[in-house]
């Protein structure tokens, strides 16, 4: 990983290019030994208070605008601060017919994703531990609008920093950084609909497509532009 995301561990992890939720995703957060850590989590936040998961519903994502008053994200919010390292993500966009177009969406500048994220650790009545994070959304800023309404927040320079600092850092000093990216900052390509089954993986599912869903009955064909490498992908 760049320097962004250095930690005091190491972790064993595969690239991968299309991660569904509850499945394990790296995240990385300050541990009790105020170590930063990597950690294999659940993508899908379980409160520690839940006392079984499986009747819970899954949390995904957490909204900026009202994570920090909801109970499965008030403690996480204040204490269990997390990044996700990512490549880039995929997002929907809706037709005016109803099919939907998935879009791969980086940063402009190809830097790596440093999605913003909350993290959990639930203990169940035998012992057994589980860590689980959601990730956070904001407004989609203006260069992915067109996509989807939501984007996921992202951490930048100082603020990844700043943003794992629970000790130190009161979530009203972070608060300012959860915002949409602005204008000039995303870039994103059309890919094939192949990514929306979770069963497949491998990189050509984040290559451009030279041709695109249409709006009315029937589908063109997807036919692979170009290649490019994504050697952080979370989704």
């Amino acid at each position: 990983m760049r320097q962004i995301f250095a930690t005091d561990n190491l972790i064993q992890s595969v690239p991968r290019y299309n991660i569904a939720p509850t499945q394990p995703v790296i995240a990385i957060w300050i541990d009790d030994a105020m170590r930063r850590t990597a950690k294999l989590a659940r993508w899908g936040l379980v409160p520690g208070w839940v006392k079984d998961p499986r009747e819970f519903p899954l949390l995904v994502n957490a909204r900026a605008e009202t994570m920090a008053d909801k109970p499965a994200f008030r403690d996480s919010v204040k204490h269990k601060r997390c990044i996700l390292p990512a490549s880039g993500y995929y997002e929907w966009q809706t037709l005016p017919g109803g099919k939907k177009q998935p879009h791969y969406i980086t940063l402009k500048d190809e830097e790596p994703l440093a999605l913003a994220g909350l993290y959990s650790s639930w203990m169940g009545p035998d012992g057994e531990e589980i860590d689980t994070v959601a990730t956070i959304t904001v407004p989609a800023g203006p260069d992915v609008a067109h996509i989807h309404d939501r984007m996921p927040a992202l951490m930048r320079g100082h603020q990844i920093d700043a943003w794992l600092d629970t000790k130190t850092m009161r979530f009203a000093e972070v608060q300012p950084f959860v915002v949409p990216q602005p204008e000039g900052t995303m870039a994103s390509h059309p890919v094939s609909t192949r990514v929306n089954s979770a069963a497949n993986e491998g990189p050509d599912l984040i290559v451009p497509v030279s041709e695109v869903l249409d709006d009315g009955p029937g589908d063109k064909s997807m036919a692979v532009k170009a290649k490019k490498s994504a050697q952080l992908d979370l989704f």
